[in-house]
């Protein structure tokens, strides 16, 4: 196997930064519609329910708290890892567009985007977790026409 040259590793930051920009730019659309309604009538799929459902199913008797993230727990662990790439290849063949794009998603549901409380995630995680959130209420707390 043989290294990447100069050209190509400037290729690969350049995609990997273009990533990082798309990925901001959903979190902060995403941050954006929460403080313009109340995330509990937001709906990010047409299968919202059926995502939720899924979710509360696959992970049971042990789902993940979503309002606050434990992401070495719940994310990264070797049997998190398993439960989730088999919940996210579900969603494969179209069921769910870019179900495997990076996501950035807040750790904290009470605070907004930042550094300490973001982590990256695949898009299907954002959207269950999300999702869930909604269903909770705990974005609610972001909208201010409360």
């Amino acid at each position: 196997m043989s290294l990447p040259s100069a050209d190509e590793l400037e290729q690969l930051q350049e995609i990997e930064k273009q990533w990082a920009v798309k990925a901001m730019h959903h979190a902060e659309t995403y941050f954006s519609l929460l403080q313009a309604m109340d995330g509990s009538k937001l709906k990010l799929t047409k299968i919202d329910d059926e995502i939720y459902d899924d979710f509360m199913s696959t992970f049971a008797p042990n789902v993940p708290r979503v309002d606050i993230l434990d992401e070495d727990k719940d994310f990264k662990s070797p049997e998190m890892k398993e439960k989730w790439r088999n919940f996210i290849n579900r969603y494969e063949g179209g069921k769910v567009t870019d179900y495997n794009f990076g996501s950035l998603l807040r750790i904290d549901a009470s605070k907004e985007y930042s550094e300490d409380n973001t982590m990256f995630v695949t898009r299907m995680q954002f959207l269950t977790i999300e999702i869930a959130r909604n269903k909770a209420g705990l974005n609610s707390v972001h909208c201010k026409k409360n």
